[in-house]
């Protein structure tokens, strides 16, 4: 009885000894968890009005050789834009002072393992193509300060440079679609893939010194001047984009309150029918003439101090406004003479000043055309203290110019880039998409991250190979012992 007892035993430990090894084996084997280490860049947005430092991350295994990036941080510097450096010193040390202050932000998030494969870009965009062309010494010298302080940091520096305003576009027109899933999706797999239909939507940027637009073009073999190709994801997308300098929320004002000045009796006291009744200002000739975007009058004085009254004058606003743009062109162009194809009928996400504006007049995300212009309508009817009263939470310097911007925004989208009551209706006015900020900055890290080296996914087992090892010996043994036990009794058995 003894006898069978134990060689039941060894069967038992036999047969366990055998589910043990081979599920170990298969969990080992497949079980598997890839993990995937992490990649950084930084980019540095200089705009014309503020300079904004991104960190975005992405998995170093490539979707299609482009990575699938995610914003980490954002920073902005406080100041103005670094075209105003080199002007005033105690405003450049505040600016400094906050440059440093958001790269020290971003080296403590960046593993320090990781600093030395970190890219690390700065692109400055119209502010400083406008300084370039008025003085590209003191351009240059900045950009030079920039580099010298970037490439002391322990990160990949790559670039300080000034982008090409197409770039801006295409970048812009990346960050829209991407944050909007157009390119990546994940399915019930939790794998990332092209969403079906692969609809794309266009991308339209307002900004101080310039304005871009971007969409996808229907023909594939189009070709110009500002169309351009770019392969993401796998996929290649023919975009037409154009960037229009001096066409910026800011530098547009300045050649709008250049015609008035230009235009009126009194050089010195001028009626601005775009600032609400009983709204004055008083500013230097150098405030409004002094840029590259505006012809300077014969009898320039820059000291010249210029006061601006308001009188709340909507189709006075809306005709100088108009004044600034070249309308002659009518077919396959939108003004000043730029080939464009017809915007329409795709979807566009509108975003930057062209968001702030919207809000300001009370419309944000899709509206009717209609609704723009009444909302325009009423809101530079109202006198100053009426303004002030309805919208107080505006600060009052971005206050004034809204009810210029209001009119300018819908003179360069329906004058200007010929979007109609039908077509008006795809504009999406948006700040953010997902929490995430829209702008080129991330485009570019996507696009960029198309020429980063893919590396291997790290592999992490189910257990320890010390463990795995010490578990795989112990029940081999046991299965051993098992084995020759039964075959000793089998023998026994026998004689």
């Amino acid at each position: 009885m003894a006898g069978k007892f134990w060689t039941y035993l060894a069967f038992f430990f036999l047969l366990a000894s055998l589910a043990v090894i081979i599920t170990m084996s298969l969990i080992q084997g497949h079980k598997r968890v890839f993990e995937s280490r992490l990649k950084y860049g930084i980019v540095i947005d200089s705009g014309s009005s503020r300079s904004t430092m991104y960190l975005y991350q992405w998995p170093a295994e490539k979707q299609n050789n482009t990575g699938v990036v995610s914003q980490t941080l954002r920073c902005m510097v406080a100041g103005p834009g670094i075209s105003d450096m080199l002007a005033d010193n105690a405003q450049d040390q505040q600016s400094w002072a906050s440059i440093r202050e958001c790269m020290n932000n971003i080296t403590k998030i960046v593993p320090a393992d990781q600093h030395n494969s970190t890219i690390l870009y700065l692109g400055a965009t119209a502010g400083m193509r406008l300084l370039h062309s008025q003085n590209e010494t003191k351009s240059n010298e900045i950009l030079k300060n920039l580099q010298n302080y970037l490439q002391s940091l322990p990160f990949n520096f790559q670039n300080a440079s000034i982008m090409s305003g197409d770039e801006e576009g295409l970048y812009g027109w990346i960050t829209v679609n991407y944050l909007m899933g157009n390119f990546l999706e994940r399915n019930i797999w939790n794998m990332w893939v092209r969403p079906a239909g692969g609809k794309m939507v266009g991308s339209m940027d307002l900004g101080g010194a310039s304005t871009q637009i971007a969409f996808t073009l229907p023909d594939p073999n189009a070709q110009g001047t500002d169309i351009m190709r770019v392969s993401l994801y796998g996929y290649e997308y023919n975009i037409y984009t154009h960037s229009f300098l001096c066409y910026g929320k800011n530098e547009a004002e300045k050649r709008v309150l250049a015609a008035l000045v230009k235009n009126s009796e009194n050089a010195t006291h001028v009626t601005n029918p775009c600032f609400n009744l009983g709204y004055n200002m008083t500013v230097s000739a150098e405030s409004i003439f002094g840029t590259e975007c505006i012809k300077t009058p014969a009898d320039y004085d820059p000291k010249q101090m210029i006061t601006l009254k308001g009188s709340s004058d909507n189709g006075a606003c809306r005709d100088v406004v108009k004044s600034i743009f070249d309308l002659t062109c009518t077919k396959n162009c939108s003004f000043d003479a730029v080939y464009q194809p017809s915007v329409g009928p795709g979807d566009f996400l509108a975003y930057a000043g062209f968001f702030y504006t919207a809000q300001a007049v009370g419309l944000k995300g899709i509206s009717q055309l209609d609704q723009w212009n009444s909302s325009t309508w009423e809101f530079c009817s109202w006198d100053w203290p009426t303004l002030t009263l309805k919208k107080g939470w505006i600060a009052e310097k971005y206050r004034k110019s809204y009810c210029y911007s209001a009119h300018y925004v819908q003179t360069l989208l329906v004058n200007g880039y010929k979007f109609n009551k039908d077509t008006w209706k795809h504009i999406d006015f948006q700040k953010q998409v997902h929490n995430t900020s829209i702008g080129w900055s991330l485009g570019y890290m996507l696009h960029t991250s198309n020429m980063i080296p893919a590396e291997a996914k790290l592999v992490r087992l189910p257990m320890a190979n010390s463990v795995f090892s010490g578990l795989l010996f112990l029940f081999t043994a046991l299965t051993i012992v098992s084995v020759m036990f039964l075959i000793i009794k089998a023998v026994r058995a026998c004689y």
